[in-house]
């Protein structure tokens, strides 16, 4: 329809499409739904990490001192990249985000993950609603290929010896499936429970949509059976929007669950995923305190499935802001938004945080060569992560404070970068 009316200064187009397409107006295309991953992209979004500078000394004691210890000029391969993750020895301080029951994550690809990961010696978190969408299957060799023990077996046939491990995330969808319960007394995870890498994440939230549960879309003879469960809307035509609730939280639920979860799975570690609330610092502490062995932090640059754009684009704090938030601590502090290289990692780092883990780009890498384009795109990661961490004159990421990065800042007009102190 060719109108004579015109907006100036809004987005005449958005208006337009929504004014025809109504509730589908509110979130991506749904032609990409289960084909595609979602994160914050907006300026609005974007996080203070990107202008954050690294700040190599003049003077560097520590590189002093390792000189002495090797008894020559230290090298970037001698930066040390081991370390402790929530309980879990790994190879390097990262981990593989959790993916959930999508498309996107369809079996082959999961798979192609799992066992990429397993090689590197690093922990890998298998997401939410896989299932109550998939199923549990069996650890056989014709267990379906997206359910979650064919995932669990994918990773564990590649382990490295006492590296890495398996975290078996839970949100309230997957509390009714018994998630927990399956595995940690099924036989066939009995493996990974005696070596010490398994553990269970609580998911309060995501950073991709903080505040709300996982959706879905579904056709209409499906939405039938399940409008006493979930929230649906007929947003997509023929589709509907099923949306579950996100869990109700306070600090008391938070550290009762904490509690009920060590005394029911006193062997698997214990992690706790949140969302980047106001509060995000408040609430980490509360789950350490209640003696989880680890806290993840997404920021609202995460990535999910599936999301309204509103959220995608301006709920939930930055990721440099979760940090600056939560602070250096002696707790496992792990972080994820947006990572795919070096620089970002490392400023995470310095910030406190103990690894940071990869998501979007895993499933990406894994896209790209199912058989190793995670362990390339990881290899190229940890050679600029060494390279930056040795340029700081340290030999250990956990040697990382805020004096090794900075910000620009303005002094009579000209710019600077101020080191951040913590």
């Amino acid at each position: 329809m060719n109108s004579p009316l015109r907006a100036p200064g809004l987005p005449e187009a958005a208006i337009r499409a929504r004014a025809r397409n109504g509730m589908a107006c509110a979130f991506p295309p749904v032609e990409d739904y289960g084909r595609a991953v979602f994160g914050g992209t907006s300026p609005a979004s974007a996080d203070a990490l990107d202008t954050i500078r690294l700040l190599p000394p003049v003077f560097m004691d520590e590189r002093l001192e390792k000189l002495i210890e090797l008894g020559r000029e230290p090298l970037y391969s001698d930066v040390s990249m081991a370390c402790d993750i929530g309980g879990l020895r790994s190879a390097l301080p990262l981990f593989v985000s959790a993916f959930g029951s999508t498309h996107a994550a369809r079996g082959d690809l999961a798979l192609a993950v799992g066992r990429q990961a397993g090689r590197l010696g690093i922990p890998m978190v298998l997401g939410e609603n896989v299932v109550p969408v998939v199923g549990y299957g069996r650890m056989e060799r014709d267990a379906a290929p997206r359910s979650l023990l064919a995932r669990i077996r994918a990773y564990a046939d590649e382990a490295a010896d006492g590296l890495g491990g398996v975290v078996v995330q839970q949100s309230t969808e997957d509390a009714d499936a018994e998630v927990w319960n399956l595995v940690y007394t099924d036989p066939s995870a009995r493996p990974l429970l005696e070596s010490g890498r398994l553990a269970f994440e609580l998911k309060v939230g995501q950073g991709a949509k903080p505040g709300l549960g996982g959706m879905t879309v579904v056709p209409q003879d499906a939405a039938a059976a399940l409008r006493e469960q979930f929230a649906l809307d007929r947003a997509f035509g023929e589709l509907y929007l099923r949306s579950a609730s996100p869990g109700t939280y306070t600090e008391e639920i938070l550290r009762q669950q904490v509690h009920l979860m060590r005394n029911n799975f006193p062997r698997a570690r214990i992690w706790v995923k949140l969302h980047p609330g106001r509060d995000v610092a408040h609430a980490a502490t509360v789950a350490w305190e209640a003696g989880s062995d680890s806290v993840t932090v997404d920021g609202a640059e995460g990535g999910t499935g599936w999301a309204p754009a509103a959220f995608l684009d301006h709920v939930g704090l930055p990721l440099a802001d979760c940090l600056r938030a939560v602070g250096r601590r002696r707790d496992c502090l792990l972080v994820s938004g947006r990572m795919w290289e070096g620089t970002r990692a490392v400023k995470c780092l310095a910030l406190g945080a103990r690894a940071v883990g990869l998501g979007r780009a895993a499933l990406l890498a894994a896209d790209e060569d199912p058989e190793s384009g995670l362990l390339r795109l990881v290899e190229c990661l940890t050679l600029e992560m060494r390279l930056l961490i040795s340029a700081l004159g340290k030999y250990d990421p956990a040697a990382l404070r805020g004096e090794d990065i900075g910000e620009p800042m303005s002094v009579e007009g000209e710019m600077y970068d101020r080191p951040l102190r913590g």
